[in-house]
C-alpha cells in the first residue's frame, strides 16, 4: 500500500482561511507520517505524540504563511523535524541536569560498581546479533536524527545544520561517525557465531 501525501489545493486553500474541517482533514492526512518521523528521531511514543501535537499546533498557527511553493508535506515535515530537534535539545538539557544531580549523589557515597561494572543498561550474556533497526536505535538522539534527516528524508547538510543550530561540518561529522558506528555494530553481528 502506497501512502499518498498529496492533498487537493482547495483543501489547503480552505485550511488557510481557518476552516476547521479542512484543518482536521490535513491532520488526518499527515498524522501518521509526522508521528513516524518523530518516532524515528526520538524513540519514545510519548515524545513522538508530543511532537505530533506540537507540529499541528504550529501548522494551524502558520498555515496562512504557507505560500504553496513545493509540496505541503515538505513544509509540514520541516516543522515536525524542527519540533523533534527542539525536543532532543530539551531532553539533553534535562539529562545533563539529572547527571549533575546524580554526580553530586555519587560524591556522597558510591555503593556499587568498581572496575568492570557495566551500568544499569548492561545485560550479561545479551545476544551479539542485532539488525539495522536495533543498531539505529543504539545511536544517540543527535546522531540518529542526522542519519534519518540526511539518509532517509533527503535533507542536505546545510539544511540539517540550520535546523540544529550547528555547523555544516558538525552535520557531516555526525553522519560519518554514525555510519562508522552502524558498520561496526553490523560487522560484529556478522562475526557472531
Amino acid at each position: 500500500m502506497t501512502l499518498s501525501l498529496a492533498v487537493p489545493d482547495i483543501l489547503v486553500a480552505r485550511a488557510r482561511t481557518g476552516d476547521l474541517e479542512a484543518l482536521e482533514a490535513l491532520y488526518r492526512a499527515f498524522e501518521t507520517p509526522v508521528y513516524n518521523l518523530a518516532l524515528r528521531m526520538l524513540r519514545t511514543p510519548e515524545d513522538a505524540e508530543d511532537v505530533l501535537q506540537e507540529t499541528f499546533l504550529e501548522v494551524v498557527r502558520s498555515i496562512k504563511q504557507y505560500r504553496g511553493e513545493g509540496h505541503l508535506w515538505g513544509w509540514i515535515k520541516r516543522i515536525a523535524a524542527s519540533k523533534a530537534l527542539m525536543r532532543i535539545r530539551r531532553n539533553q538539557v534535562r539529562a545533563t541536569e539529572q547527571f549533575d544531580e546524580e554526580a553530586v549523589g555519587l560524591q556522597v557515597g558510591h555503593a556499587e560498581g568498581g572496575p568492570g561494572h557495566e551500568g544499569p543498561g548492561a545485560v550479561a550474556g545479551a545476544p551479539a546479533r542485532i539488525d539495522l533497526e536495533r543498531a539505529f536505535e543504539r545511536l544517540s538522539e543527535t546522531s540518529r536524527s542526522v542519519v534519518w534527516l540526511h539518509d532517509v528524508e533527503g535533507y542536505t547538510h546545510e539544511e540539517i545544520a540550520e535546523q540544529m543550530g550547528k555547523t555544516v561540518s558538525f552535520s557531516k561529522s555526525q553522519l560519518a561517525r554514525a555510519h562508522a558506528r552502524l558498520r561496526r555494530m553490523l560487522d560484529a553481528e556478522g562475526a557472531a557465531p
